[in-house]
């Protein structure tokens, strides 16, 4: 699972999430590094444990040719407090963390392989992720 070294802040402030329904991404927008890659078309969390299970699903697809690049890094703290406590008493403590993903943003990249094999690959790991994704190849 992919977690932080080091954080800043333990827990973060709740974002507004009506701020989130028209941004579109501006940064990690393109293909940077592979031939194919996995774009978002929606704003979700995606946890630590999705992004490690998509990555599995790619590299087994593969077997051992191509490369395969993650283009995000969970860096915000998720919080939940236990079950049947009740309210107030404060924040809970830190079980996870997630990335924030926005419209348009680069999520997996992969090259070495053939465009069969890479579409198959991606699609695999696209199962895994709570966003609705595209494919997208480098022209």
């Amino acid at each position: 699972m992919l977690v932080p070294k080091k954080v800043k802040h333990r827990k973060w402030q709740s974002a507004r999430r009506n701020l989130s329904k028209g941004k579109l991404e501006t940064r990690g927008a393109t293909l940077s590094f592979g031939s194919f890659g996995i774009k978002s078309l929606a704003y979700s969390r995606i946890t630590s444990n999705q992004i490690e299970s998509a990555r599995k699903a790619m590299s087994r697809a593969i077997k051992k040719t191509g490369k395969i690049w993650i283009r995000i890094f969970p860096d915000r703290p998720i919080t939940s407090k236990p079950p049947e406590v009740p309210m107030g008493k404060g924040k809970g403590d830190p079980e996870g963390y997630c990335f924030e993903v926005y419209p348009g943003r680069m999520l997996f990249e992969i090259d070495g392989v053939d465009e069969a094999t890479a579409l198959e690959c991606l699609a695999k790991a696209s199962d895994k992720l709570p966003v609705k994704t595209k494919v997208i190849r480098r022209n």
